[in-house]
């Protein structure tokens, strides 16, 4: 009998699991298309898909740190439009540039040596205003970087690529060989292998993205060599893993596992677009640097 059930048990656990990552794949694919497709349409579409998302993933945010204001949401608004479709100011853009990786930096300093983040009204807004709202302007400015603003939407799939290739390969390596622990406290999964096995697969991303674009856009693959997708996949694991660490601190403060419920299996957009929030600042000033070199 004892035997019956726990083969019964064991059954149920490996059809829970095999329903799980099915929906997981399906929702997850789904999310990709789209963003692909958007991309790949027009610099239009793309901002508006973009500024649909930002909306919802500041929603989420919103939630998670007890704030309701429709002042946010003008923020977002007016920053998308003001400092990513229309620029009315380049020094405005650096402005944000510099205060986004200060308080960047500072979240980051709250996650290693504080046991809380600091919610306080005036803080809060701070975080919406430099962390999540410059996180998606950053984001749309970043397929625009170049002499003529010629939209390049082939560059800031290839940033997604890397950002999805470091968290893919942190996880597989991460639940096969991972034993250290990263920053249990915030993240009990996370390890230090994961961290490794992640930068690995952002790496060889980062290596096929420029073969890519050597065979089928030389203008691109001229202008960002190798080595400047190596260090950007660099960049997208370190500070990628930074912004997973980040908003997994958030959540534990609010109490909630999932920072939303729109994509089955993997929660809300905050949940899938927290590395690259916080990473694209970071590319966006990497970036800079490498055009202005070049």
């Amino acid at each position: 009998m004892e035997v019956a059930q726990k083969t019964y048990i064991c059954c149920y656990w490996k059809t829970y699991n095999m329903k799980e990552i099915l929906v997981r794949t399906l929702s997850g694919v789904l999310y990709i298309s789209i963003i692909i497709f958007a991309m790949f349409t027009s610099r239009e579409w793309f901002m508006g898909l973009f500024f649909v998302l930002a909306i919802i993933t500041l929603s989420e945010f919103l939630k998670l740190v007890h704030l309701t204001s429709y002042i946010a949401y003008f923020l977002l608004a007016a920053s998308f439009y003001f400092l990513s479709y229309e620029v009315f100011a380049t020094n405005a853009v650096y402005l944000l540039l510099i205060l986004s990786g200060f308080v960047n930096l500072f979240l980051l300093k709250d996650v290693l040596w504080t046991s809380k983040i600091p919610m306080f009204e005036k803080k809060k807004y701070i975080t919406v205003m430099f962390y999540i709202i410059s996180g998606f302007v950053f984001l749309t400015l970043i397929p625009v970087m170049n002499i003529d603003g010629r939209f390049m939407p082939e560059i800031i799939v290839a940033v997604f690529v890397l950002i999805w290739s470091n968290d893919t390969f942190a996880y597989l390596i991460g639940s096969k060989f991972g034993k250290h622990k990263l920053l249990e406290r915030i993240s009990p999964k996370k390890t230090i292998e994961g961290f490794v096995g992640g930068l690995l697969g952002a790496l060889l991303a980062g290596f096929v993205i420029f073969k890519v674009l050597e065979n089928y856009s030389p203008l691109d693959a001229e202008k960002y060599p190798l080595w400047v997708w190596i260090v950007m996949a660099i960049i997208v694991a370190i500070f990628g893993t930074i912004g997973d660490l980040i908003q997994s601190k958030f959540k534990r403060q609010a109490g909630v596992k999932d920072s939303g419920i729109i994509m089955p299996g993997h929660g809300g957009l905050y949940d899938r677009l927290d590395s690259i929030i916080y990473a694209s600042p970071f590319v966006y000033a990497f970036l800079l640097i490498v055009d202005n070199v070049s």
